[in-house]
């Protein structure tokens, strides 16, 4: 069961690699502009998180095996019509429904492996596995990636499609079947996920827009307010719906709210990171696809590092610890790419590209123990799709604020290889800033000595507060020595 969950996480993490790669190659046959192009990639990523919330609930609400196979095959049907598409707004329009697709079916898949695995260290384990899996689609998918562009972007959907087949046919023939949940009164909550959907997408137009600067001025900064606005809507739903899509007492779940904003944050930077690395590798410096995709294949390199060297350091030093130690590694890769000239030979850009992976392989693993260990059993899809709000939501966030950034640079410049090159700098000032922010989050989070978030019998905890947590699972381990608790939370 866990080879053909891994393998759905495997197919979301290979699916946007792929397209990351093609995209320059993309952009120039449908002769989008870059803020189109971005849509690309914003598109899928804020159909992820705009509709993750649900996807957790309906999890939760219609039966985990339900949910998972039958959105896996609306991820191959829209994948399918991805490789069909002729013009940029249905290949948006495909992405959009791909991401969707993948909203509903990764919580599905989370809350699988966290309902079928016991707490303590056989879930942790399999959770890393599971997010080291999803990084080695990733890393694979760069090269895939830049094979298939070689032969036709096209093949870059077509290719996900085979796969997410073999996949339905595994899942129905070898995950066990489920009883249907017991219906809830209330219904799914639906006014909340649209207000939180809705409340994503216009933020993230709002920030893609601002590198037109006084053109179209009102609808820029209507978007940027409305988002807000819809956000607060949603609050205010939840707390008067009979059945909340997200219970306000999660809400109020500060170990879950703390991993979530930092996953949001890091995952923001990595992928606005990797956007202008593409560009200015295969636009500006003119390298081919396959060229570019093995150029980047060193940034994943934590789906080695994740299995192997993350759990020891979890164990001895803490979540806490091992998230800000990511961070600051992700400070230090993108600072190191900011000075990138016109000629940088490899060598010059190894070094960045290969901490930007070992970052990942830090952080982005025990950020899912903080924030799906906090939550009660009946909640695992909620809090998986919680987590994938944040990390898509940041993507999109990353992304669309590099490509402002790059388009406010560029705007009214020669277009000469000097300014365009000025812009890349300007804009990787993005990933830098987010995770410094992101840097600053997990460091007001970690109080007291290393004792770890996997105490001497490696049960979960640490500094974000994986154990002991108030509505928490039974059985939860108590507080290892060194940890500073507050209001019954080890810090």
């Amino acid at each position: 069961m866990l080879l053909v969950l891994c393998g759905a996480v495997f197919l979301e993490g290979s699916d946007i690699a792929l397209l990351a790669v093609a995209l320059p190659t993309i952009r120039a046959d449908l002769r989008l502009g870059t803020g189109a192009a971005a849509w690309l990639l914003s598109g899928y990523v804020l159909g992820y998180a705009g509709f993750t919330l649900i996807g957790g609930r309906a999890a939760d609400l219609l039966g985990r095996r339900r949910m998972f196979v039958s959105w896996l095959a609306v991820f191959l049907v829209f994948s399918l019509l991805g490789g069909l598409a002729t013009e940029g707004w249905m290949l948006v329009v495909a992405r959009f429904a791909t991401g969707v697709a993948a909203a509903f079916m990764t919580p599905a898949a989370m809350s699988l492996i966290t309902t079928s695995h016991p707490e303590g260290p056989r879930r942790d384990k399999a959770l890393l596995v599971f997010a080291g899996v999803g990084a080695a689609g990733f890393s694979l998918g760069l090269v895939l990636g830049g094979l298939l562009t070689e032969l036709g972007w096209r093949c870059v959907f077509f290719a996900p499609a085979v796969l997410a087949g073999a996949l339905l046919l595994a899942a129905l023939r070898l995950l066990p079947a489920e009883a249907r949940p017991e219906p809830v009164p209330g219904g799914y909550d639906l006014a909340g996920a649209c207000c939180a959907a809705a409340a994503m997408l216009l933020f993230a137009y709002g920030i893609v827009r601002l590198e037109h600067r006084g053109e179209g001025l009102g609808l820029t900064l209507g978007a940027l307010a409305a988002g807000p606005a819809l956000a607060a809507a949603f609050l205010l739903i939840e707390r008067r719906a009979t059945a909340p899509l997200v219970r306000p007492g999660v809400l109020r779940n500060a170990t879950m709210m703390r991993a979530g904003l930092g996953a949001l944050l890091f995952l923001g930077a990595f992928f606005g990171f990797q956007f202008i690395v593409t560009l200015y590798l295969q636009e500006l410096r003119g390298w081919s696809s396959l060229r570019t995709a093995l150029a980047l294949v060193v940034m994943g390199c934590d789906a080695v590092l994740a299995p192997a060297l993350t759990p020891r350091l979890v164990r001895r030093h803490g979540n806490a610890r091992v998230i800000l130690g990511g961070f600051l590694l992700a400070v230090a890769a993108y600072g190191l790419f900011l000075p990138v000239g016109k000629d940088w030979p490899y060598a010059a850009m190894f070094p960045a590209l290969f901490l930007a992976g070992a970052a990942f392989a830090l952080a982005y693993g025990p950020l899912t123990i903080a924030a799906t260990g906090s939550v009660a059993e009946a909640e695992q899809g909620l809090a998986g799709g919680l987590l994938y709000t944040f990390t898509q939501f940041g993507s999109a966030i990353g992304i669309s604020a590099a490509t402002a950034v790059y388009g406010i640079a560029e705007a009214g410049t020669d277009g000469s290889p000097d300014a365009v090159l000025h812009a890349y700098r300007t804009a990787l000032l993005v990933p830098v800033a987010m995770v410094l922010l992101g840097a600053a989050v997990s460091a007001f989070g970690l109080r007291g000595k290393p004792g770890g978030a996997f105490g001497p019998r490696g049960k979960p905890g640490g500094a974000f507060g994986l154990r002991g947590k108030p509505g928490g699972r039974a059985g939860s381990a108590a507080p290892a020595a060194g940890d500073e608790l507050r209001d019954g939370v080890p810090r």
